[in-house]
């Protein structure tokens, strides 16, 4: 099912519940202030009749947007929606009657949305505001448990010309580059993960580099701004493709910087390298949202490496791997396990027994499998050459 049908089917069942929550109560009380007869019960059914429609049909649609996620704007979008359909719906009920539509019935369809239409109006705010804020929020954490994806972004034909900061410009034959990211996709593949292209961007170098441009923290995707201000443009595809797959936003603003590749989940920790390219507001920013998710925020000098993930990693029991060499601070971590390669300190959790690494630390991966892990290698030579590894290539949803 694609993320645009799975959002339809989510919206639909979310405007059901609340169109016929809101009717059902509505008759009930309805017919209990005016005395609960079968003849009342048949009137009230018929007059909310109109209105119940058309308000499943406005959140049917509404709901294509994240209405949901933020209670301001859902009680707006519920306000309106049941302004709109009680006084519609009153219309259509009085015109099927066979009343014909004059000044007159206008005035008096203005003056129900004060009189009986007020409590319809009242308990549509209240079910939009729960029921409906609760089976979309339901349906996201169910969808997003059950999903396994891959952000990834084709290389741009301009890749040679990337930044870089830490190592000397060699040629890249983008030829092979194109063939490696091919064989990275087919990998993530093949280890059940669906692949989602992020739009290619042929005019920015470093776009396959998707990592830098998202952080996912659960079903929210925090988009960054790089601090290569070439780089920023990056930001708008991956966050266009997040919205579509039903991640809520979350976003770093001026003046603070962020980049993907200095964000490194350990448990109920995000350690964040404070380098280059990620500054304090960044840091900062990102601390307040992951607040929200009961995540706490390490802030972790880098200066050796262009990102936090060009020098350490962590294996999926926690265990923070990486050379020496590059480490500002080994101590910053709970636990650290050296590796006898630089890009040995590369690896991408697959699920709790499997890992990605990289062809070019052959040692480094026969240590990993030592410790009872299942390692897949990746020959992602052309990209280790403009200071990328096997983390920058794509962004997990799990």
């Amino acid at each position: 099912m694609t993320p645009m049908l799975r959002r339809l089917l989510d919206s639909t069942l979310a405007a059901l519940a609340v169109a016929v929550t809101t009717h059902l109560v509505t008759i009930v009380l309805f017919a209990a202030i005016n005395g609960a007869t079968l003849e009342v019960l048949a009137q009230v059914n018929g007059i909310f009749g109109f209105s119940s429609i058309l308000l499943f049909v406005f959140l049917a649609l509404a709901g294509l947007a994240p209405i949901y996620r933020n209670w301001a704007v859902a009680l707006g979008t519920g306000t309106l929606a049941a302004l709109l359909s009680s006084w519609f719906g009153a219309l259509l009920a009085l015109v099927v009657a066979g009343n014909p539509i004059t000044q007159e019935l206008i005035d008096y369809l203005w003056l129900s949305v004060l009189g009986f239409n007020l409590l319809y109006q009242v308990i549509a705010v209240l079910a939009v505001m729960t029921i409906g804020r609760r089976v979309m929020t339901t349906r996201d954490a169910s969808a997003t448990a059950a999903r396994r994806l891959a952000l990834v972004r084709m290389p741009s034909p301009r890749l040679a010309e990337g930044l870089l900061t830490h190592q000397d410009r060699v040629e890249v034959d983008v030829d092979l580059a194109d063939a490696q990211w091919e064989g990275y996709v087919e990998a993530l593949r093949a280890e059940g993960f669906t692949l989602v292209d992020v739009p290619h961007a042929d005019e920015l170098p470093d776009s396959v580099f998707v990592e830098d441009a998202l952080v996912v923290i659960g079903g929210t995707a925090v988009v960054t701004r790089p601090g290569a201000e070439e780089r920023q443009p990056e930001t708008a595809a991956a966050e266009h493709t997040a919205r579509e797959l039903g991640l809520r936003l979350e976003r770093i603003v001026a003046p603070g910087t962020l980049d993907g590749g200095d964000v490194l989940a350990v448990g109920d920790t995000l350690y964040v390298g404070r380098g280059g390219r990620t500054n304090a507001e960044g840091i900062r920013q990102l601390r307040v949202i992951a607040a929200r998710h009961g995540l706490g925020v390490v802030a972790v000098p880098v200066s050796k490496v262009l990102h936090l993930k060009s020098a350490v990693t962590a294996l999926p029991d926690g265990t923070v791997i990486g050379h020496p060499d590059l480490v500002d601070d080994v101590s910053m971590f709970r636990s650290f396990l050296p590796m006898p390669e630089p890009e040995g300190g590369h690896v991408v959790v697959l699920d709790d027994h499997t890992v990605l690494m990289a062809a070019s630390a052959p040692q480094s991966a026969e240590l990993i499998r030592s410790l009872g892990y299942r390692v897949i290698t990746v020959d992602i030579s052309e990209f280790e050459k403009l200071e990328g590894c096997v983390t920058c290539l794509s962004v997990l949803v799990r």
